[in-house]
């Protein structure tokens, strides 16, 4: 395979018009091909294109020609506009998967606090369980934009194959972090739920605490099939669990409930773990029966029959025996696919191992931030519960939603980049031995030949920029009505008590902003998180290093009351996000201008 090198006047592969669309078109090939022949590796058509660029110098790519099949591409894209593995399509499904389970979060408490309005802030402990979930939920499972989501220089099998492998592990620490949770459900009462409704909760505690291995299932699911391109699966879960949960509370725990029984808020975290199990598990296996093929249609799809229809009686005796052979060797690997392996795992666990460092750095100030703010009392506890069931019940839904699509499309075209530029790299040293005794120095040529265009930065980053664009379009509006209208009456609404709503609204007036740098920087830090995790590591330890941990430090120290706490928190809470914000943004401009000079970023 060899891609034309550029001169110090043109860029990679010729002219920039050509490089860009070689580039956008590669993987938009990559993706279509899986999307429509999943029997077949997504990095073939890729080849196959690479072949033709080599050979006309990115002409037929310009016109819009697919070499394999003589099809105009721009067709089949805006054939498939909506289509799962595009950036619309998959919009949409993240969008559902994310908003039925925030729906589902704030009807709970409703729930509850027809029950018994003191208990609400019981519920906040399965958030804080998952809060403590995520460290081990976003270290492997993020590994998935960058490894799973490779479709170019990956089989479907080995994708497949990372796929269970991950599940499995996950599973295995959820069973763990589970059991733990259930022996030490006294120490995390003490530590996060208020000393009036301490003793009433544990049992709540105890229920909520094997929702730790449902969690972990969920997740793994969750990210390795958005990374496949099948954000079904997840809104599949989503779709289940707000069924069952909304069917069971309106039988079991509402006001028109079935039977003359007396419900009680452990009856809710019953029905809700039974939920968060079902949907897992439907998930997980809804996921294995619509890919059960892909692991044997391309061997099944080859013509055994006719390779051999010329040969000779004695040969065709010896071809059908390896025929057989090949046949049983590769029902042995399809069935393999769904065992875990410490190669596969070896894999994830380079780039896990950081996001996991990552997210116990993150999520380890946060609890000890919540620990405190519980200690402040009933109300306040209260009132923080409430408001982050409005920031990730309405604020966060579009955010988490524009995240997960981001970071999808992100690592596909991080999966093309490399390959052009490994190829391209790999001529430019080529040349570089040829030229040795050439008149101008082989190191000025190199330099001028690695260097991208910035349209090449900007095709690679799209996604997120079009996550940025949206996320303002939204949050923006969606502040001011909150702010202007919304907060307090919604606060009462779901806590039954005025107190509660008035620092509920006071918390969220002076924080509200904030929220808008947190939708921009959210995309943004997609680019580091599905091309080169390490970066993502030194962008997020800066922010929880240099400002998070100083200012926590700081209200731990002051030994605050009701009276001044909230001065300090917002600090924490809302400068955080500002500061991460300008973190973000310096970070991945450093970031992509080393891509820019060397053509190809070391990942880790």
């Amino acid at each position: 395979m060899t891609i034309p090198c550029a001169t110090e006047e043109t860029p990679l592969y010729g002219d920039s018009n050509e490089t860009l669309t070689s580039f956008s078109e590669a993987g938009s090939k990559a993706r279509l091909a899986q999307a429509e022949h999943p029997e077949e590796d997504g990095r073939l058509l890729v080849e196959q294109f690479d072949t033709a660029v080599s050979k006309t110098g990115g002409a037929d790519v310009a016109g819009g020609t697919d070499v394999a099949g003589g099809t105009d591409v721009a067709g089949e894209l805006k054939y498939i506009g909506w289509h799962r593995s595009t950036f619309t399509g998959a919009l949409l499904f993240n969008l559902g998967a994310f908003l039925l389970p925030a729906l589902y979060s704030t009807l709970s408490k409703l729930w509850v606090a027809d029950i018994d309005s003191s208990m609400v802030v019981t519920t906040d402990v399965y958030t804080y369980i998952n809060t403590v979930a995520e460290v081990i939920n976003e270290g492997l499972p993020r590994a998935s934009w960058m490894i799973i989501g490779d479709q170019v220089s990956r089989s479907v099998r080995e994708r497949l194959g990372l796929t269970y492998t991950l599940i499995w592990f996950q599973a295995v620490l959820g069973l763990i972090m589970s059991v733990c949770f259930l022996c030490g459900a006294s120490n995390f009462a003490n530590g996060f739920v208020p000393p009036n409704v301490r003793a009433a909760s544990l049992t709540y505690v105890r229920i909520s605490a094997l929702s730790g291995l449902s969690g972990a299932i969920e997740t793994a699911v969750g990210s390795a099939t958005r990374a496949l391109d099948k954000p079904d699966v997840p809104l599949l879960i989503s779709t289940v669990k707000f069924a069952v949960n909304i069917l069971l509370d309106l039988l079991i725990i509402s006001k028109f409930h079935v039977g003359t029984h007396t419900p009680t808020v452990n009856t809710q975290a019953s029905i809700q773990l039974c939920c968060n199990m079902t949907s897992a598990f439907t998930g997980l296996f809804y996921f294995m029966w619509a890919n059960k093929g892909w692991a044997n249609k391309d061997w099944a799809n080859k013509d055994w029959a006719n390779q051999g229809s010329s040969r000779s009686v004695e040969k065709e005796h010896h071809h059908r025996v390896s025929v057989d052979e090949d046949m049983t060797s590769h029902l042995k690997t399809a069935s393999s696919i769904f065992w875990p392996q410490w190669s596969r795992l070896r894999v994830l666990l380079k780039p896990g191992a950081l996001t996991f460092t990552e997210s116990a750095v993150r999520n380890a100030l946060y609890l000890w931030q919540v620990h405190k703010m519980v200690a402040l009392g009933p109300t306040y506890a209260t009132a923080w519960g409430v408001f982050m069931t409005i920031r990730w019940g309405l604020v966060m839904v579009p955010v988490q939603a524009l995240e997960a699509t981001s970071l999808t499309f992100i690592g596909h075209n991080w999966a093309v980049w490399k390959r052009y530029k490994t190829s391209a790299t790999d001529e430019v040293s080529a040349k570089d031995e040829t030229s040795a005794t050439d008149e101008v120095p082989a190191k000025d040529e190199t330099a001028a030949v690695i260097r991208v265009p910035y349209r090449e930065l900007l095709e690679f980053i799209r996604p997120a920029l079009w996550s940025v664009a949206i996320a303002l379009v939204v949050e923006i509006p969606m502040a001011i009505v909150l702010g202007r209208c919304g907060t307090k009456q919604f606060a009462k609404y779901l806590s039954g008590s005025d107190e509660v709503a008035y620092v509920t609204a006071y918390m969220w007036s002076d924080i509200d902003w904030c929220y808008v740098f947190y939708a921009v920087s959210t995309p943004l830090a997609t680019i580091l998180l599905a091309a080169s995790p390490t970066w993502y590591l030194v962008q997020s330890l800066i922010s929880n290093l240099l400002y998070v941990l100083p200012w926590t430090i700081v209200c731990a120290a002051k030994h605050l009351g009701t009276d001044n706490a909230w001065t300090y928190y917002k600090f924490i809470f809302g400068g955080s996000l500002v500061f991460s914000f300008g973190d973000i943004l310096v970070v991945d401009l450093i970031w992509l201008y080393r891509l820019r000079r060397k053509g190809r970023q070391i990942i880790w």
